[in-house]
């Protein structure tokens, strides 16, 4: 049975338009992909559904490896918010897609598209967090482009980067790779990115700071991949727009499982679940920048979860539940109060540009 989601209707190509929906990433997202852009583009590797592409090595490289190669494109707003930027943001975005697959980011690439009139010292803070960022994470910008549109045609600065790695012989990590009896991992708490940057927009002050989680993931994936018997890590995924909800049905489609979750489980930081309370926010459903999800056997879980909290970026991983077994393709939640629900995809926009 297909583990698709829903769509009461096909897209309107004649009459509709886009809409903000459509950028969120739960539902909307994914019919807009599949109708418009799969059908368009369709190939092999663009159906694998993750990220970033796993490729074959061109002949006349060494053989045994796979490229890896993602894109993403940056339009948070506020450009500048607690804990970080868009610079750093669109560095860490791109090389965590690279990540995901298992792979090891070697090189990014770099587009700007400005709006006339932007302030020369806001661009130059930009560069600069891109730069730092990169240097950070040990992988170089090798190349780029700059576009300036009209003054209103824009908002100020926009910016897509590519990664390029290389995956190491025997690692076939991927969405579709969870198995029933998997464990569901996550590797810290949740929701910090997406109430840091709407608090920013809203000129919202919380009790407590909050800052965006935005972080390059490429080491942590390593320490996993190092420590791990082979081909006991499954599926890696950032869980950014839709939040941790949208991310495991994403998962449960590509695989064709079910999954459990336990809401006890759910790390949460207290003064991100205040905020989301004060707001009506699920967080859940809240973008997070520098958060993985980890889906292993489950015979490892206990030591991905010790080698994760060896890392400064994996102290506060936690097991979270249980890949099932699930023709319908739903993640269920054992709530606190001892029932369940199913946790379903993201429907609407929570926080657009959020990312």
């Amino acid at each position: 049975m297909s583990t698709k989601p829903k769509y009461t209707r096909p897209l309107d190509i004649k009459g509709g338009r886009v809409d903000m929906n459509h950028g969120a990433g739960g539902r909307a997202s994914a019919q807009l992909i599949e109708e418009i852009f799969l059908r368009a583009f369709d190939n092999e590797f663009l159906r694998q559904g993750n990220d970033g592409a796993t490729l074959p090595m061109p002949p006349g490289l060494p053989q045994g490896g796979r490229l890896v190669m993602a894109t993403d494109a940056h339009v948070v707003s506020p450009i500048f918010f607690p804990g970080g930027d868009l610079g750093c943001l669109a560095v860490h975005g791109t090389l965590n897609d690279v990540a995901m697959l298992g792979a090891r980011p070697l090189y990014l690439s770099a587009s700007f598209i400005l709006e006339e009139g932007y302030a020369l010292s806001d661009l130059q803070r930009i560069a600069n967090s891109m730069g730092a960022a990169a240097r950070e994470a040990g992988v170089p910008i090798v190349t780029g482009d700059t576009k300036v549109v009209e003054k209103g045609k824009g908002d100020g600065v926009f910016i897509s980067t590519t990664g390029v790695g290389v995956v190491a012989p025997g690692v076939h990590i991927g969405g579709d790779q969870a198995l029933a009896g998997d464990a569901v991992l996550v590797s810290g708490t949740l929701g910090e990115h997406g109430v840091a940057v709407l608090s920013s927009r809203a000129a919202m002050e919380f009790e407590t700071s909050i800052a965006s989680d935005t972080a390059a993931l490429h080491g942590l994936v390593a320490a996993l991949l190092s420590s791990l018997p082979a081909g006991s890590l499954h599926v890696l995924r950032d869980p950014t727009r839709g939040g941790l909800a949208t991310t495991l049905n994403e998962i449960t489609r590509q695989s064709g499982v079910g999954m459990l979750i336990d809401e006890n489980f759910i790390p949460v930081l207290p003064q991100v679940q205040a905020a989301c309370e004060l707001l009506g926010l699920d967080p859940l459903y809240i973008a997070n920048e520098g958060k993985m999800v980890v889906i292993c056997a489950s015979d490892v879980a206990e030591a991905a979860l010790a080698c994760l909290h060896e890392h400064p970026l994996g102290k506060a991983a936690c097991r979270i539940g249980t890949v099932t077994v699930d023709p319908h393709g739903f993640v269920q939640m054992q709530t606190r109060m001892g029932g369940r629900r199913v946790v379903d995809w993201l429907s609407g926009e929570q926080l657009p540009r959020i990312c």
